[in-house]
């Protein structure tokens, strides 16, 4: 197939490498030509993935009209809060027939506190959409390390489509029916993973670590379902696979933010610090604080983060208050 990748960033590139391999017609655009011209002469993406080596067989293109003109898939890979500028330079050369969309991205909005889906629908109107989400960072995939994600779409046989396409020896690709479940799931974890990031900065231990990644996931699956998603949905690879490996590894940039955190670093010096790479969570956090004022659902971590966040509250008072709440069942 052709499959034009919108965006020039580390899983965007890491995506194009699988689908290089599995012998399909792959492209890359991205916002910036000169970039695109340092790809296509070194075949190093230097800024995101510096140790691989990309296939001679894929593409660079700057221009949006001839980067998506033969395309049957385009795969949404830029940042949640660029998306909708990217679709809206892709809008005047989208094709509803012709062009399928596949969104890899873990985010909501920030102003219109939209998911992807729903981004794409306000920007493009009715289409063909679908996500491929789960425990997945882009440095492993690109080194061809075993992995799992899932996907789901809004249209018949599409799923399907994206599983047959990805998988592989080393990318395996399974499906399900709730693109609400595992865009939020890819959402919310990006949170909890700020959270771990914190305990691993204060160097509190695993006791908490273990205790933050269960209740974490608790309270994803409820304001998941509330939102829309299936339960079970938070149970599998979008859910507590994603949310494992993001809050236990060194790769995870949002786990990267809670541990500056965590060390007593002010969230303006980490993210400059981080220059063009994004830590999705942070934003998000913003988004769900957003949603939850429309919602009666109660989520302690979540509303700590944001404070932690936005209110430049104290990471330890955060903590206090978080384990001196209330008694309750566990499953309540």
């Amino acid at each position: 197939m052709k499959i034009t990748v919108l965006s020039d960033g580390s899983w965007g590139t890491a995506l194009a490498t699988v689908l290089c391999n599995n012998g399909h017609n792959v492209t890359i655009w991205g916002p910036f030509p000169d970039y695109l011209d340092t790809l296509r002469a070194t075949r190093i993406n230097s800024r995101f993935l510096p140790d691989i080596e990309l296939p001679e067989v894929l593409t660079f293109e700057a221009d949006m009209a001839t980067a998506v003109a033969d395309a049957d898939i385009l795969l949404l890979a830029a940042p949640t809060q660029y998306a909708r500028m990217v679709l809206e330079q892709l809008k005047p050369v989208f094709n509803p027939e012709q062009h399928a969309l596949l969104n890899v991205a873990k985010g909501i909005e920030n102003d219109t506190q939209m998911r992807i889906s729903e981004i794409c629908r306000d920007v493009l109107g009715e289409c063909r959409y679908a996500i491929l989400s789960g425990p997945s960072h882009a440095e492993e995939v690109a080194r061809q390390v075993p992995t799992a994600v899932v996907t789901a779409s809004n249209t018949p046989f599409l799923a399907d489509t994206v599983q047959e396409i990805f998988m592989n020896s080393y990318f395996r690709v399974y499906t399900c029916d709730d693109v609400i479940g595992l865009e939020l799931g890819g959402a919310l974890k990006n949170i909890m993973a700020i959270a771990a990031g914190v305990i691993d900065g204060m160097e509190l231990g695993d006791n908490p670590k273990a205790a933050l990644i269960t209740r974490g996931i608790a309270e994803m699956s409820r304001l998941g379902v509330a939102l829309g998603g299936k339960a079970e949905t938070f149970s599998g690879l979008s859910g507590i696979g994603d949310l494992i490996v993001t809050c236990t590894s060194g790769h995870s940039r949002n786990r990267h933010v809670g541990e500056e955190l965590g060390r007593g670093k002010q969230l303006d010096a980490i993210l400059a610090e981080m220059g063009m790479v994004v830590a999705e969570g942070v934003k998000t956090t913003s988004s769900i604080h957003q949603l939850l004022a429309k919602l009666d659902i109660e989520t302690p971590i979540v509303t700590q983060i944001y404070q932690v966040l936005y209110e430049n509250k104290n990471v330890k008072i955060a903590i206090s208050e978080l384990m001196n709440r209330k008694a309750r069942p566990e499953m309540d």
